[in-house]
């Protein structure tokens, strides 16, 4: 065999495979309630294995890290808010476009967010499975300041929320149903 014919079947293998997956994820999808129930039982099985294992808190704090920026870019709308805000002010007087409905259009789609956080989640499964991983640190610090860029990273978008009065999550919305 020659590199060609190596290169054509693992392009092949690969193919096929990508689609199988895809098609698992097309499955997947309408299951909400399933899915980020899946999602929690692995944060579980993940945080025990690193209490339990007494270790990897830096891939522990990487992945609480990267859970919280995928968190914030969930509840941030797609378009600035506050760009076009100038915008408007700049092209109409204040109040004219204020009763206009913008629907509220996630940067992060609630399906992307769930299947990065499942893909972080595995691999960092996989590196505790390796103790060169597991770099020694005080975790209680780790701990503090994960708490601290939480508090106030929230507190910034909670303001930013309120400033510009839109809610990201369904709670408290109006739900309008078929009369049949």
């Amino acid at each position: 065999m020659d590199g060609a014919d190596k290169s054509a079947q693992a392009a092949a293998f690969m193919n096929k495979y990508k689609t199988q997956y895809q098609v698992y994820l097309d499955k997947v999808t309408p299951h909400l309630k399933y899915r980020w129930g899946a999602l929690g039982g692995m944060l579980v099985l993940f945080f025990l294995r690193v209490i339990y294992g007494e270790g990897w808190y830096v891939v522990c704090y990487g992945l609480s890290i990267y859970l919280l920026n995928q968190f914030l870019a969930f509840l941030t709308p797609k378009f600035d808010v506050s760009l076009q805000q100038d915008e408007e002010n700049n092209e109409l007087e204040a109040g004219e476009r204020a009763d206009e409905f913008r629907p509220f259009i996630r940067r992060l789609p609630e399906f992307k967010f769930w299947h990065n956080s499942v893909r972080a989640v595995c691999l960092c499964s996989v590196l505790t499975l390796f103790r060169v991983f597991d770099i020694p640190v005080f975790w209680p610090i780790l701990v503090v300041y994960f708490v601290l860029l939480f508090a106030l990273t929230m507190r910034r978008q909670i303001q930013h929320m309120i400033k510009y009065r839109y809610i990201p999550l369904d709670i408290g919305k109006k739900r309008y149903r078929s009369r049949d």
